[in-house]
């Protein structure tokens, strides 16, 4: 990535314009996609939301990922480490691609700039479903990449919004999502979710990916605020796996919570056992 997807925004405007069109038009390339999943550091989507990425991509949906941050505040590693390590976990994944939006780490705020260069992605992206992190979070960044991405869902469908015209790559039409999910697996506290994904033929692949991430979790017992405990870090993510799998009555599982209310088209045929 270039020193200009770095710059803070606010320092250099015009250096801004042409980072948003050159990442509109990495996303062009990519193409519509059907799920997008959007995080604050590459590994998020990985640990929460990795196993319903493959089970999409496994149903035939296209999907991508929007890395907001290049994790350059991590205690571990380094910036061009992750994005390699990134690089392999996206290929396990089956994404068509994933961005760096060059947002900085332990910087994320939901500023006019972030949310046009955001906009400017998801114009070209065209989700349908866009899955967040939890809303609530301990580490800042996760708290406004979630308030920033809902945000940038909503003004991608204002006809008369703009990221910039142009020539900041803002070509496409208006687009806004149709559904956004936010992303449950690393809560502590007692959210019921909406509903949760049977990852079970994927969470071989989930782990995978994961496990791409050596500069962050070997031998790690904690993951920040994503899984802060003592237990070895690959075997909390089975272990919270099994218990959300257990929920649906299925090995393994992904849970997901949304704000309105999920329909259901046959009562009789809701899965899941009640006695």
């Amino acid at each position: 990535m270039s020193e200009a997807h770095r710059r803070d925004v606010g320092e250099d405007p015009a250096g801004e314009i042409r980072v948003r069109a050159a990442l509109a038009a990495e996303a062009r390339r990519i193409g519509p996609v059907d799920l997008l999943a959007i995080a604050a550091h590459r590994d998020d989507v990985e640990l929460t939301c990795g196993g319903t990425v493959v089970r999409a991509a496994d149903q035939g949906r296209r999907t991508a990922i929007i890395d907001l941050t290049r994790g350059e505040m991590g205690t571990h590693g380094s910036a061009d480490l992750r994005g390699q390590e990134a690089e392999r976990a996206a290929g396990i994944l089956g994404v068509a691609g994933r961005l760096d939006a060059g947002l900085p780490d332990a910087g994320l705020f939901n500023t006019d700039a972030y949310r046009r260069r955001l906009v400017a992605l998801l114009r070209e992206l065209r989700p349908r479903t866009v899955i967040l992190p939890y809303p609530r979070g301990r580490h800042p960044d996760h708290r406004i990449a979630s308030e920033l991405g809902r945000d940038a869902c909503y003004l991608a469908g204002l006809t008369r919004y703009t990221a910039g015209g142009p020539t900041a790559g803002d070509t496409a039409a208006p687009h806004r999502p149709a559904k956004v999910l936010y992303a449950l697996t690393y809560r502590e506290d007692p959210v019921k979710p909406t509903f949760v994904v049977d990852i079970s033929d994927q969470f071989e692949r989930k782990m995978e990916a994961v496990r791409c991430y050596a500069s962050q979790f070997d031998g790690k017992d904690a993951a920040g605020e994503i899984f802060p405990t003592g237990q070895d870090l690959y075997d909390l993510i089975e272990t919270q796996s099994r218990h959300y799998g257990s929920l649906i009555r299925r090995p393994y599982g992904e849970p997901f919570w949304t704000e309105e209310t999920v329909a259901v088209d046959d009562v009789v045929e809701l899965g899941v056992r009640s006695m």
